[in-house]
């Protein structure tokens, strides 16, 4: 498996390579109307990076949900900064509006030819280097998987191209299913919020219709679990919607056992307190992290006792919480709640038979 980490790019995301290529290809009564965009984050940030090296207007309108970090960022480049609408199609509507209003030109974050073809560099890079036999890309609006998928037609034709969306926003699936770029029904709602959009761009879909040969979708605790292995593994910080693809391949790896396979970590901007959760979850699922409720006498020297007990299986203390006043609990008793840090299921399967030898009553939660 060889990876494409596009996290690493100027802004933080591949985004960078769209928003260049549409600004450079302004003609000057576009340029002095300036520019304006929609984003969830890393089409802001490269729209502002690309216009402020141009010297153009720029205005970027967020979900007023965006995640602090990528608001933070698409501020530090400089564009007027909207937060508007509880998602990144009403965020849209308004850039649109804003932009009839004020004459700058609206510059899509993937329903754009210019901005395909930006992309679609990634896919060029990828057949520069090797002869791949599957390509999983991240899909979103899918400026980005249909760039790779022209590119892909022309110099790797024989590599099967694989798309893998958020099960909290299946527009690919919806859309395939249905013929017609569509928006998804119902709600939208990932961690992977650059994949957020709720609706496959027209121009994209008329693309990678005949292109995509297969669809996978993944759930939050996947995407969560693929971003854990890349900071851990690759030393590859990746947000959400950069971490899908790799949790597309994981959950088709009987599938593709045997093929070359890339996948494309499309940008690493996540907010550290989502990172957090994702690490907390993730060694949960992995069984890095245990949670014992323990019950035992409220006398001096046994909380000691009991920390003594973990301490010899080798599991470190990560949160602790002493109560001996729940109605559950004898008068007499105490409950003692531990987090602890362990090896993985096994240990913690040992560290249970040891404790309960010596005596303790206690509640697993939290395996995953």
């Amino acid at each position: 498996m060889f990876v494409k980490p596009e996290n690493l790019q100027a802004t933080g995301s591949f985004k960078i390579r769209g928003a260049h290529n549409r600004v450079a290809a302004l003609s000057p009564p576009e340029t002095s109307r300036g520019v304006i965009a929609a984003s969830a984050g890393n089409h802001g940030q490269a729209l502002a990076w690309s216009a402020a090296r141009a010297g153009l207007r720029a205005t970027v309108v967020m979900p007023r949900t965006a995640s602090i970090a990528k608001v933070e960022a698409t501020a530090s480049y400089g564009p007027q900064l909207v937060l508007e609408g509880a998602n990144y199609q009403e965020a849209r509507a308004a850039a649109e509006r804003i932009g009839s209003e004020s004459g700058a030109l609206f510059v899509d974050a993937y329903d754009d030819p210019w901005i395909i073809a930006g992309q679609g560099t990634i896919g060029l890079e990828i057949a520069d280097e090797l002869e791949p036999d599957a390509v999983l890309v991240p899909v979103g609006g899918g400026g980005l998987i249909a760039g790779v998928a022209v590119a892909l037609a022309a110099r790797a034709p024989r590599a099967e191209l694989i798309g893998v969306e958020a099960t909290g926003s299946p527009q690919l699936s919806v859309s395939l299913a249905r013929g017609e770029a569509c928006t998804v029904p119902g709600p939208v709602s990932t961690i992977a919020d650059g994949l957020a959009t709720g609706r496959l761009g027209e121009l994209p879909f008329s693309i990678i219709r005949a292109r995509v040969a297969r669809v996978v979708t993944v759930d939050d605790f996947e995407i969560g679990e693929a971003v854990l292995l890349m900071l851990e593994r690759l030393k590859l910080l990746a947000e959400g919607a950069g971490g899908a693809a790799l949790a597309g391949a994981l959950k088709i790896r009987s599938y593709l056992k045997g093929k070359r396979v890339v996948v494309v970590v499309s940008g690493g901007n996540i907010d550290i307190n989502l990172l957090d959760r994702i690490i907390g979850h993730g060694l949960t699922k992995m069984g890095r992290l245990a949670r014992f409720s323990v019950d035992m006498a409220d006398r001096p020297g046994e909380l000691a006792r009991l920390l003594a007990a973990v301490s010899r299986e080798g599991a470190n203390v990560r949160r602790i919480g002493h109560d001996r006043t729940r109605l559950d609990v004898p008068i007499g008793g105490a409950r003692v709640m531990l987090e602890l840090e362990t090896r993985g299921p096994a240990h913690i399967d040992e560290l249970r038979r040891k404790l309960e030898a010596a005596g303790y009553r206690l509640t697993l939660d939290g395996r995953g």
